[in-house]
């Protein structure tokens, strides 16, 4: 194959490699967003406000706390299940605490089973909105106020659904800046040594 007739399949083929490479990229927020849009795979959605109207029928919503591979940290759901109208809003709690002797910074992901109720259950205000960062020996309630949008009862699958799970999982992420330069500032230090000990001899 002559030098010219090389280059014209070579360089498409490095052209294709690199759009498909961005393209990898690209696809896991574009996913991530999606799935937080629609609540497909179980992902909640976000409310800023409660809906008008509360439904005279019930729906029970069932925690689950987990931990990621090597987080340290203690967590479990306060409550184990919870009754409510649909349309109306409820408060849970997750208690997490860090058994350990250094500060640890942790990240929620979350969703909901089944997967087709995921894009009517909706979160006003939750910890798994921002980082939390316990210290040692600290111990926290967590929040999450949400809500069952009663469009869930027109749904053709959902409408089936008579019980939700809401599960989180914490994984343990990198210290804020400002923690983690408090961290290093608490590192034991070597003493410094006494008075005239390690000094050079005077000579008079």
């Amino acid at each position: 194959m002559s030098q010219p007739s090389a280059k014209k399949v070579v360089l498409p083929l490095l052209a294709l490699v690199a759009f498909m490479t961005a393209g990898s990229f690209a696809a896991v927020p574009f996913y991530n967003w999606f799935c937080k849009v629609t609540g497909y795979g179980g992902t909640t959605t976000v409310a800023g406000v409660a809906p008008e109207a509360v439904l005279d029928e019930t729906i029970i919503v069932r925690f689950d706390g987990s931990l990621g591979t090597g987080m340290e940290w203690e967590f479990k759901p306060a409550q184990y299940t919870m009754e409510l109208k649909i349309g109306e809003v409820g408060l849970a709690f997750y208690e997490a605490y860090n058994p350990t002797d250094r500060p640890i910074a942790g990240t929620a992901s979350y969703n909901v089973a089944p997967f087709s109720a995921g894009n009517y259950f909706s979160k006003i205000d939750c910890f798994c909105f921002t980082e939390q960062v316990l210290q040692p020996g600290e111990r926290v309630m967590m929040p999450v106020t949400f809500y069952v949008d009663p469009g869930i009862v027109t749904d053709i699958e959902a409408k089936r659904v008579h019980s939700i799970t809401l599960s989180y999982t914490f994984y343990e992420t990198e210290l804020p800046v400002e923690q983690a330069s408090l961290e290093i500032q608490n590192l034991p230090r070597e003493h410094d040594a006494p008075a005239g000990e390690n000094q050079g001899t005077q000579v008079n």
